[in-house]
């Protein structure tokens, strides 16, 4: 009769178990759906926009991942209300398996949830903030903003879990700083270049560099490395070779760097034109500035608004912006140089340009040549200055 009593007993505990449980359950379930609607309500209301594709696909992707948030908020919820007694039953059996106390395994599961959570949190915050904005350069900030954000935020949680027991965090990061610094000599000092080239920025994303012997256009910046897409090498005037190179970020303490577009924005880049001594290289020199003058309309005044912006930050001068074509003698025929701005990407493109111009307006003029190494017999006596062109004796005929 006692042991009838005592099942009864127990049954009568068990079914009030159940049933706060179960309210319990109904309640969360309630409160995560009122939440989900309240915040669908309130930030992404349905309403009349110009661009109601866009925004209907935004609170597409918010619907989205606010769902994933809260689902698996209310499963841990859920989860931690069924099975609270016997969580303790579960610990003992895992420990006497596999030897892990009740209390490693706490903290085991409470650093597992919380890298879930905040993959959850990260994925969801880049997938609604690309769906709001278009711009790469930002989406690729937003994204290493984001991403070092999280995993500095899960160190730190997970490291307090771990390391509870410490007087504060500082005693912690300094164990922890202590044994990278034995450790990880290398990876340190990325990680200082890659704080420097953060807050110092000798270079930024889409600048075109050079370091080390390297150069390329930088298309991307994380802890360790900085990556360009190469140009030159094998490949002339500063064209893309298609490869990807990795160079470490400590590189920028040790090896000097060149930056094409950061400042000025524009660079210096000559032509030479070798003519040959008997054409008329005035005549020459005065097309040639036509060409670079033709190219360069429109230049200068972009050049100029961008020299003053690079003058506040950097002691720039140049007296003139304008194109220029020198003078001077080599072995083979007088040189004619021009000199003239462009951007970086665009030399290839403006030498090709001005050499096309350069062909078609030389070859009316028979007085112009092209110079080329050459060969040639010179006698004083008869082709120096002042002298009568007489043919030489050896060249007479009998």
């Amino acid at each position: 009769m006692e042991n009838l009593t005592a099942w009864i007993a127990q049954l009568d505990e068990w079914r009030t178990q159940l049933a706060f449980k179960f309210i319990t359950t109904v309640l969360i379930i309630l409160v995560s759906v009122a939440i989900y609607y309240l915040i669908l309500k309130f930030i992404y209301p349905l309403k009349d926009e110009e661009n109601q594709k866009d925004y209907l696909q935004q609170r597409k992707y918010l619907k989205q991942n606010l769902r994933n948030v809260i689902f698996f908020i209310g499963s841990i919820l859920i989860a931690y209300i069924w099975l609270a007694n016997h969580l303790l039953e579960l610990a003992v059996f895992i420990e006497k398996l596999i030897g892990i106390s009740p209390d490693i395994q706490r903290k085991i599961i409470k650093s597992i949830l919380t890298i879930i959570f905040l993959v959850i949190v990260r994925k969801g915050a880049l997938r609604l903030f690309f769906q709001l904005n278009t711009d790469v350069k930002r989406n690729y900030r937003t994204r290493n903003i984001i991403t070092y954000t999280i995993f500095t935020l899960g160190t730190i949680l997970v490291g307090r879990i771990w390391f509870a027991g410490l007087d504060s965090i500082a005693t912690y990061f300094g164990l922890l700083s202590a044994g990278i610094a034995i450790a990880l000599k290398e990876p340190i000092v990325n990680l200082a270049g890659w704080l420097f080239i953060m807050f110092r920025r000798p270079f930024e994303l889409g600048d075109r560099v050079e370091i080390g012997g390297h150069s390329g256009d930088v298309i991307d910046i994380n802890i360790f490395q900085f990556t360009l897409n190469e140009i030159g090498n094998w490949v002339d005037a500063d064209q893309s070779t298609g490869r990807i190179i990795h160079i470490p970020n400590a590189r920028v303490f040790a090896e000097t760097q060149a930056n094409y577009t950061r400042g000025f924005n524009f660079i210096w880049n000559e032509i030479p034109v070798l003519v040959t001594f008997e054409s008329d290289w005035q005549k020459a020199k005065e097309i040639l500035q036509d060409i670079a003058d033709d190219y360069s309309i429109g230049t200068q005044q972009i050049a100029e608004y961008h020299l003053k912006k690079a003058t506040e930050k950097y002691l720039i001068y140049y007296s003139k912006l304008t194109p220029k074509v020198y003078t001077d003698v080599k072995d083979s025929g007088v040189m004619l140089t021009i000199r003239y701005l462009c951007t970086p990407p665009q030399r290839r493109d403006s030498k090709e340009k001005i050499w096309e111009e350069i062909l078609l307006k030389f070859a009316p003029h028979n007085d112009i040549d092209f110079a080329y190494p050459t060969t040639r017999r010179y006698d004083n006596q008869f082709e120096g200055k002042g002298k009568t062109p007489n043919v030489p004796p050896s060249s007479k005929q009998d």
